[in-house]
């Protein structure tokens, strides 16, 4: 068995209540395979003097920033699957993240879903405002959504098209027709395609009560948006115009640069007594997040803000440990909060890593 095939099935077995095992092993296992078997990254690693001899702890392990993948193939081995960013239409530019064994992204993606958006384990129909797998084989995403609706939801409707426009009218009528039966909705989407829904229902004077345990999960966050959208009044939108209250709506926080996904802490919190505790992002056992400084790379004082890297163990097949250009801080004992990206040049630090690379 290998060893992302092991980890497969140690992630699939938390979702029926075994406990994860120790991140640290894990992570230190997936730093010799990487180192091993990842070309790039094994000279990356040299390049700073760190051999898996010389790491000794999880967060000594290297991580790349998430530019490298706009440059760099990144794989331990042949590629089961090629996600790519989304923001431009040169293909060229994008970034591309090989993963070689697809159950690993298979098996994070779902478990970390049901935990966060069913912790009551209900079934609902999906209603998903992105493109069907068809049309967008190397998003993450769709990817994601097609797998929730064929294993936790009762399958999975698309109201996105070619242009990636949404089929608005059929999407309003299946809303109706939801209303109309009294049937709770998984409505899964990027918040600029919610804010288009919202948008066309109060053109037409139109809002909607779905039914109780209905709930909206909106994956992104300013990106698109038609007009400034906050938070809070996203969630007031969802209340006014589909009947969702405000702890049935999740964010999930992404990246096609990893494998697992974090998500607002709100209805998890809900249903295990935690109604007080503040809303945040949280994630599975097998991520973990640091804060650092955007110059230095030194972790910033609790509390501080600073640039986003993530541990993710699901990486297991590509580099587990990426540093992004987002800002945000550290929320509680087991949460973030992302505060936006940064704006005009590279960060220092990024620009470091990525010479390191090799990358232009």
């Amino acid at each position: 068995m290998t060893l992302e095939a092991e980890l497969a099935g140690t992630i699939g077995a938390s979702r029926t209540g075994s406990p994860f095992p120790d991140f640290e092993p894990w992570a230190l296992r997936i730093f010799a395979h990487q180192f091993e078997r990842n070309p790039p990254y094994r000279a990356f690693c040299e390049r700073r003097g760190i051999t898996p001899a010389t790491v000794a702890r999880w967060d000594d392990v290297p991580a790349v920033p998430a530019a490298a993948f706009r440059h760099v193939d990144l794989s331990c081995g042949t590629p089961e699957a090629v996600f790519r960013t989304t923001g431009t239409t040169d293909v060229a530019t994008r970034g591309r993240h090989l993963v070689p064994h697809l159950p690993l992204y298979r098996a994070s993606a779902l478990a970390a879903f049901a935990r966060f958006v069913l912790p009551d384990a209900a079934r609902l129909p999906s209603v998903c405002l992105v493109p069907p797998l068809a049309l967008r084989p190397d998003s993450s995403l769709v990817q994601m959504c097609a797998w929730v609706g064929e294993e936790l939801a009762m399958g999975a409707e698309w109201f996105v098209g070619e242009a990636g426009a949404i089929d608005l009218e059929p999407l309003l009528a299946r809303l109706a027709a939801a209303e109309g039966r009294g049937e709770a909705l998984l409505a899964i989407g990027v918040t600029a395609a919610f804010t288009r829904l919202f948008d066309a229902c109060r053109a037409r004077g139109r809002a909607f009560r779905l039914a109780p345990a209905s709930r909206v999960v909106d994956t992104g966050g300013g990106k698109g948006l038609s007009r400034p959208l906050s938070r809070a009044a996203f969630l007031r939108e969802c209340w006014t115009l589909l009947g969702v209250p405000g702890y049935y709506c999740v964010n999930e926080y992404g990246m096609t640069e990893l494998c697992s996904q974090r998500y607002d802490s709100a209805l998890d919190d809900r249903f295990h007594g935690r109604s007080l505790a503040p809303r945040r992002l949280v994630g599975p056992p097998w991520l973990r997040t640091r804060v650092l400084d955007p110059d230095t790379l030194a972790p910033v004082a609790a509390g501080a803000v600073g640039l986003l890297c993530h541990h993710d163990l699901a990486n297991a097949g590509s580099v587990s440990a990426v540093l992004t250009e987002d800002l945000g801080r550290a929320l509680g004992e087991d949460g973030i909060e992302v505060l936006g990206r940064v704006t005009g040049a590279v960060p220092r630090g990024c620009g470091m890593l990525l010479a390191d690379l090799g990358a232009p």
